[in-house]
């Protein structure tokens, strides 16, 4: 009896033991979910982020979703399985719910990085840059090119409008944001919207310019559907896009048509993100401005935010404003950490994207 007392202890032993030497392999301490590598600042974020937190001393491990929110969810769910202790997730779309959820029974906290997580109470902070302010720009710019304060209702300038994924908060900040500006010009009449006309994302035609998923492909397609209906009889002065990957297929669009098959026809478009190909555009006068977000900041503001809330430290981020106001989740408000955007063109790309060290020279080759 004895014997088979001890040979059962050591069994329990040996399976003890190899549970904690599997737990050890398997140990993490930040889960880092990013949506999608087709658009390509996420995969700078990805990389900024892992290699911020390994220089804080922490295991880290990164994850892309392919814009699939189940996928993503599998992704994080692995996190949780491997013992993380923080998330740091870039959302596909509300689908991430659930997990969060998961992720809030086993006490790991989550920051939400750029895009809020609606639908959830789960979870308390959220960091991003100020995307009001990145609307603002591109409506400025749009403002600035076309000279819109010194244009009358008789002469009209004609603009249409582009916006990101519905399933991404971030769009309704952007679009409002123009809007804010360039909104008075077309209730004067200055400004005239060619195509699906809303003033705000609470517009129900909101969701006829919305963009699923920040797909170039449906971008270009919405473009040519404009080009060959709505946008048929004018030419266009300007169009209202939100982002790098979706302004360069809108140009490219754009380019097919004989209105607009030289770079000096070609009307104002805007961009965010500070994309190479799109610096190389704005260099080459094909596209107007971006917006430039330098990820590396804010990894390592969030890396900053993850470290503070590990220690149990009450967070201070260096060049973040924090709202505590703003971000509601329709379930609570979050508090979050907002940086500065920059706005670019052709008179100080050089300086802001090169000689900051962001891109090289010969990446614009």
């Amino acid at each position: 009896m004895k014997r088979i007392v001890a040979g059962v202890a050591v069994l329990l032993v040996a399976a003890v033991t190899m549970f904690t030497s599997c737990s050890s392999k398997e140990k993490l301490d930040i889960g880092l979910a990013m949506p999608e590598t087709h658009v390509e600042r996420w995969q700078k974020d990805g990389a900024a982020l892992l290699e911020d937190a390994t220089a804080k001393g922490y295991t880290a491990e990164v994850a892309y979703g392919d814009a699939d929110q189940s996928k993503q969810n599998q992704q994080i769910e692995d996190f949780i399985t491997k013992g993380a202790k923080l998330l740091i997730v870039g959302s596909v779309n509300e689908g991430v719910v659930s997990v969060i959820e998961d992720a809030g029974k086993e006490d790991i906290i989550t920051i939400a990085y750029d895009r809020l997580i609606t639908g959830s109470d789960d979870y308390d902070y959220y960091i991003t840059f100020d995307n009001f302010k990145v609307g603002q720009f591109q409506g400025a710019a749009i403002e600035k090119a076309l000279g819109l304060g010194s244009v009358s209702s008789d002469n009209p300038k004609y603009i249409t409008l582009f916006a990101g994924s519905p399933t991404d908060n971030n769009a309704n900040f952007f679009f409002d944001g123009a809007m804010s500006v360039l909104r008075p010009y077309v209730e004067k009449g200055s400004l005239e919207i060619v195509g699906p006309a809303p003033l705000s994302s609470s517009d129900a035609d909101f969701t006829r310019i919305a963009t699923e998923n920040w797909r170039p492909d449906l971008a270009k397609a919405r473009m040519e559907n404009l080009l060959n209906n709505d946008a048929k009889g004018v030419v266009l002065d300007a169009v209202l896009a939100p982002n790098d990957t979706l302004a360069r297929a809108i140009i490219e669009a754009l380019s097919t048509d004989a209105k607009y098959n030289t770079v000096d026809k070609l009307p104002v478009v805007t961009g965010q993100d500070g994309e190479i190909a799109s610096i190389q555009y704005i260099r080459d006068g094909k596209q107007y401005m971006t917006v430039f977000k330098d990820t590396r900041n804010l990894a390592t503001a969030a890396i900053e935010l993850a470290d503070a809330l590990l220690k149990g430290e009450t967070p201070n981020i260096k060049g973040a404003r924090l709202d505590e106001e703003t971000y509601d989740t329709g379930k609570k408000i979050v508090k979050s950490y907002l940086l500065e955007p920059v706005n670019v063109t052709k008179d100080n790309y050089q300086e802001i994207m090169i000689d900051s060290g962001y891109y090289s020279a010969s990446d614009l080759d």
